[in-house]
């Protein structure tokens, strides 16, 4: 059932009121919460990927990547990253690694990708070399299309699903939001390739559609997660004002975006039709002011064990971290945890630690999040 998250936690909110700098840990349902700085230095970090020996690679919007070391070390740009547009929004975006990657070392890197007559979220795949110092014979798998001359609305997570299929959200690249309706292109949608790129057999047959599209009508998602129980994508989408949404995208689907939503314009305006309409989708949980979510996890591990299968989501503008439970496809409660950090989270990963691991995208820091004492 969609629920709605006008209101803040007042237990939460009146348990945080004491200034970050002073604060030792922080209140949670399960106890209270230390934040540890794991990793500083970085310029707007924006994806994060654990490799197997517990070594993080961690993007920076600018276009360098990075591996950080269990001291917090970070290495120097790793070479063969290819050239991204670096403005506004845009730059180096997500990270993941190959299902397979303890065998073939394969990286895939999405980007903002200059190109003429503007730029496109793309996504390339390398070999990271065996002393984590290059990625080797990078290539692009994949280019939203068309080009548009904008700096914002990439969307750019990515996620691989249980057939080694790679799911990749892209925006509507803000002033194109009308054809996130067009199946005919990749603006505003969801797209499932395969490793190597192109479309896996079993994406959705409908007429007109890029056989690259899994499901259309969305603004822009930055948070994504599969469910650790069905294999189900779930994705945390921003509104504009207002109407921030999570959805969990079905092959074929429609999402509604503009001409549904929950929020309004910048302006204030009216956008679309309202809030339903026949044919399109309804969120499972929507945030009404926005919290601007970003990165997304499914939580599993044994630090917090009453946590199991709730997703955690980043905030940007809203500055915290959200914990939503979760009961099969519906969204069972909301908590709002690290308000007075105050600091804009922009990737959330579950370490092989059990803990959270956050990015800070202004503060430029790897954070930690573990049980106090």
């Amino acid at each position: 059932m969609r629920k709605s998250a006008r209101h803040l936690f007042l237990a939460a909110l009146l348990a945080s009121v004491a200034p970050a700098a002073a604060q030792q840990s922080f209140p949670s349902s399960a106890g209270p919460l230390r934040v540890e700085t794991v990793a500083s230095g970085l310029e707007n970090p924006w994806g994060l990927a654990f490799l197997p020996d517990g070594r993080m690679l961690v993007t920076e919007r600018p276009g360098r990547l990075r591996l950080v070391g269990a001291d917090g070390k970070l290495s120097a740009p790793i070479t063969g990253v290819p050239n991204v547009a670096a403005r506004g929004q845009g730059g180096l975006l997500d990270v993941a690694l190959d299902p397979d990657f303890p065998q073939n070392r394969m990286v895939y890197l999405s980007f903002a990708e200059p190109r003429s007559g503007g730029n496109g979220t793309s996504v390339a795949r390398g070999r990271l070399n065996e002393r984590g110092t290059a990625l080797e014979n990078a290539t692009v798998i994949f280019r939203q299309m068309p080009t548009i001359q904008s700096s914002a609305h990439f969307g750019s997570r990515l996620v691989f699903d249980r057939t080694g299929a790679l799911f990749v959200t892209v925006g509507d690249r803000y002033g194109q939001k009308d054809e996130a309706q067009n199946p005919a292109n990749h603006i505003g949608k969801v797209i499932r390739i395969r490793p190597e790129g192109g479309a896996p057999a079993d994406n959705p047959k409908v007429s007109g559609w890029q056989p690259e599209i899994w499901s259309i009508g969305h603004r822009n998602v930055q948070g994504a997660a599969l469910h650790p129980e069905t294999g189900q994508l779930w994705t945390a989408e921003h509104g504009a004002r207002g109407g921030d949404e999570v959805n969990t995208p079905k092959s074929g689907r429609n999402y509604g975006w503009p001409v549904i939503t929950y929020g309004v314009d910048y302006s204030g305006a009216k956008l679309g039709e309202g809030t339903q309409k026949t044919g399109m989708e309804q969120p499972l949980f929507y945030w009404d002011p926005s919290i601007a979510p970003s990165g997304a996890a499914f939580y599993t591990g044994a630090a917090w064990p009453a946590w199991k299968n709730s997703l955690f989501v980043g905030a940007l503008a809203g500055q915290m971290l959200v914990r939503l439970s979760t009961s099969g496809e519906a969204v069972t409660g909301e908590e709002r945890l690290l308000i007075n950090l105050r600091e804009r989270i922009r990737d959330v990963r579950q370490g092989p630690d059990g803990y959270i691991y956050l990015l800070s995208d202004d503060g430029g820091k790897v954070l930690r999040v573990r049980p106090a004492g």
